[in-house]
């Protein structure tokens, strides 16, 4: 009777080997994606250990620090 309606309802169906395919194939790439995202974390964070460990930064900080405790707020007499 509608011929075209059938083969579009054919189509529809999904079987659920098909499913789980699509699902491991996505899951997969997403699982990728993360590793990538860790390896690069830790790289980051030892990058960051490394930088803040140097001299140079050490001598940054410790040149910014004024001592503020002898201002007119306090009684440091």
């Amino acid at each position: 009777m509608f011929p075209t309606l059938y083969k579009i309802s054919q189509l529809a169906v999904v079987s659920t080997e098909h499913l789980t395919i699509v699902l491991l194939i996505t899951a997969g790439v997403f699982l990728f994606f993360i590793a990538i995202a860790v390896i690069k974390m830790y790289k980051l964070k030892a990058e960051n250990k490394r930088l803040t460990d140097s001299d140079a930064f050490k001598a940054e900080v410790d040149e910014s620090y004024k001592d503020f405790t002898d201002g007119h707020l306090y009684d440091n007499n």
